[in-house]
């Protein structure tokens, strides 16, 4: 499907409100081979450096925000919306969130995490369905992520394509996540180390299927 024709996946940091991710790491990033993943711990790691994760955490914004006059609002009920219920994960300008992106691999599953809203949280489940390839908004100047210093011949940037799986069978709000994170982390426990709070600036973040099996487990109990 020729990316023009996609519709168009914005995300924001949950902290700052803006759409690009802070730049926390300036890591250079090609597409890797791909490798099977440790049973526990869901990553391995490569001998070139980062490790392989095969789960994940996508921030988006689900209330209208406009920027450069365009509305920015990407929720979970407008990827349930588009043809498919498929879109491109486009706009991601954060070295470490882009590296992450190209270590996705079809099949695997990611949380859509609603960010910089009134009641931020896991709204749903979402699969990725194509791997990483070039993202377009790189290229068009009248796009708020357009990057003057990325050209067709070497682009930075890179985007997937995901689809909705599901929604939540209750929406789990950051601040229950944040209770169970303080809990493990005085008494462990899986979320004792998870990135929605000590890489909390990501829009893009990996889970350990520990993490992810816990924060799934949270829609079948009552909230704390």
């Amino acid at each position: 499907m020729p990316p023009k024709k996609k519709p168009r996946v914005r995300k924001a940091s949950a902290n700052s409100g803006k759409i690009v991710d802070a730049e926390e790491t300036s890591a250079a990033g090609g597409k890797r081979k791909a490798a099977a993943p440790d049973a526990k711990t869901g990553k391995v790691s490569e001998s070139a450096g980062s490790p392989v994760f095969a789960r994940w955490l996508m921030k988006s914004e689900p209330e209208s925000r406009f920027e450069n006059g365009v509305d920015v609002k990407f929720g979970i009920e407008d990827l349930k919306a588009l043809p498919n219920q498929t879109g491109c994960w486009d706009g991601v300008r954060n070295y470490q969130a882009r590296n992450f992106m190209r270590q996705m691999k079809v099949g695997q599953q990611a949380f859509f995490y609603h960010s910089n809203c009134k009641e931020p949280g896991i709204a749903g489940v979402m699969t990725i369905v194509k791997e990483a390839y070039v993202d377009h908004t790189q290229f068009d100047k009248k796009d708020a992520h357009y990057d003057a210093s990325s050209t067709p011949d070497n682009p930075k940037w890179s985007m997937v394509d995901v689809q909705f799986q599901r929604m939540m069978k209750r929406f789990v709000p950051l601040w229950e996540l944040k209770e169970h994170h303080l809990q493990h982390r005085a008494n462990g426990g899986p979320l004792k180390d998870v990135a929605l709070f000590t890489r909390a600036r990501l829009s893009v973040q990996p889970l350990t299927p520990e993490e992810f099996d816990f924060i799934l487990s949270l829609e079948d109990k009552e909230p704390l």
